[in-house]
């Protein structure tokens, strides 16, 4: 069964989103923890996750996925923001307890022209804080697609956050299909050079899920543009190919594509039915 879902508003918990992602079709779903931009998050009501959890078991929701802020930027040349980002994951980590053995996936951050040697070793510090032996949460860097001063653009600096964390068993990666297209890697028409190449440099055992995206820019274009399911450079056979490649298909697949609710549940529609 394919595992797919979609980007839901928590704002109403934890029981809303899972009745939402099962009458939009899919069986997971990604949220971000707090206000995108930042801020407090909302307290947990622990009623609310006990009723989610009931209808998770019951209705096949295995995987959850949250996103941290896109304001959580570790290795910002600023102090303040790098105190941000440890204050917000460690806070984060905790609060993702209460729905045990899921995903928290986090967009490395940008350096800011201090170069990448020294983005990567803040990352690593701010991971070698937050990440607790006892948790259960898999913490997920995400693959990203380049502009600017981005850490995460390649496989390579992945993996050297990686090697620079203790507790790295605690580690994953989420792939995003837009991202990676518009870094560099042709998974139109080499999806297994890719894959053979991620094995080589962080190990397929790592990647635990995938943002499935279209793109609004052409290849290597380092833009990061997210386009609905087969309307952008990528196009649907290529995503077809991905959601039915033996090395991938059993990972959750999260869609962030340009949508309302009644788009995402076409695009889940779409790829259930196109899923082998």
């Amino acid at each position: 069964m394919l595992k797919i879902g979609c980007h839901l508003s928590c704002s109403k918990g934890y029981e809303h989103m899972g009745k939402e992602i099962l009458d939009l079709g899919g069986n997971t779903f990604q949220f971000f923890t707090r206000n995108p931009r930042g801020g407090v998050a909302k307290a947990i009501d622990e009623n609310d996750v006990a009723a989610f959890l009931k209808m998770a078991q019951s209705n096949g929701i295995d995987v959850i996925l949250a996103h941290a802020p896109y304001t959580l930027n570790a290795c910002s040349a600023d102090e303040k923001t790098r105190s941000f980002a440890i204050a917000t994951m460690a806070d984060d980590l905790s609060r993702m307890e209460y729905t045990p053995g899921n995903l928290y996936n986090f967009h490395p951050g940008s350096h800011v022209s201090q170069g990448v040697e020294v983005g990567i070793n803040y990352i690593a510090e701010m991971l070698n804080i937050v990440i607790k032996p006892e948790q259960t949460t898999k913490v997920l860097l995400e693959t990203m697609a380049g502009k600017g001063s981005e850490i995460g653009r390649t496989f390579e600096e992945i993996k050297m956050i990686i090697d620079k964390v203790e507790l790295n068993s605690h580690l994953g990666v989420c792939l995003d299909t837009c991202h990676v297209n518009d870094a560099g890697y042709d998974i139109v028409n080499d999806l297994d050079g890719v894959l053979e190449h991620f094995d080589q440099i962080i190990g397929l055992k790592r990647l635990c899920a995938i943002h499935l995206n279209d793109s609004k820019n052409p290849f290597e274009s380092h833009k990061d543009r997210h386009e609905k399911i087969g309307e952008g450079s990528i196009g649907l056979e290529a995503i077809v190919r991905i959601i039915n490649h033996p090395k991938l298909r059993h990972l959750p697949f999260f869609l962030e594509t340009p949508n309302e609710l009644d788009g995402y549940a076409r695009e889940i529609k779409l790829l259930k039915e196109l899923y082998l």
